[in-house]
């Protein structure tokens, strides 16, 4: 059976999500190398670490992750220079916040409605570009790990370079709101919802 456990990491209080099963694991948005997440994969096989985004509040303890248990980074194509590049990935920009991160490039390249099959588990990959130009959601079923484009309520920053407020709200309202309402979302940031609750309620889209 599939579980998951949330990490709240960073000075952002990024969501770090750990998917579980049978001994085996996948991370999503490792925002930092914290205790508690790395014990939590010790003795697991962690088989991927998945990227939404490369801004660094979402990738602060990817490299401490992949030395540590030899797993590889999946990305989309425009944010793959972000990963070193303490400007693009933001982590230069506010340095009362968090020290200059540069990590190696990813190993893999996620591509718009490719179906990455880990954990025995299909997950696919919706490119929601607005809050990056690389952003992405992970379906896995009825779970959404969707990053910084929609919150419960809100909706992610457009003011970062790379942002688009119109290309945020195509990517929600034709990727996302195109999902069965049941589909919950569990963001980057803050308390899960649902696709239906923000058709109905979401201020901003």
């Amino acid at each position: 059976m599939l579980t998951f456990q949330t990490f709240p990491l960073g000075p952002l209080e990024t969501n770090c999500y750990v998917l579980v099963k049978a001994g085996r694991a996948v991370v999503i948005d490792p925002g930092a190398a914290d205790p508690a997440l790395m014990r939590k994969l010790e003795g697991l096989g962690v088989e991927a670490i998945l990227l939404t985004h490369a801004h660094f509040d979402h990738i602060g303890g990817v490299e401490a992750m992949r030395a540590r248990f030899g797993c590889p980074v999946y990305l989309h194509p425009l944010e793959r220079d972000w990963l070193g590049d303490p400007a693009r990935n933001g982590s230069a920009l506010w340095p009362d916040v968090t020290q200059p991160i540069a990590c190696a490039p990813p190993d893999r390249l996620l591509q718009d409605g490719e179906e990455l099959v880990l954990l025995g588990e299909t997950f696919r990959v919706l490119h929601t570009p607005g809050h990056s130009p690389g952003s992405v959601g992970f379906l896995c079923g009825d779970w959404l790990f969707g990053g910084d484009a929609l919150f419960r309520r809100s909706v992610g920053r457009t003011d970062l370079p790379g942002g688009s407020e119109a290309q945020l709200r195509r990517s929600i309202r034709e990727k996302l709101f195109a999902l069965p309402d049941a589909v919950a979302v569990f963001p980057g940031h803050g308390p899960e919802t649902t696709i239906g609750d923000e058709k109905r309620h979401n201020p901003f889209v």
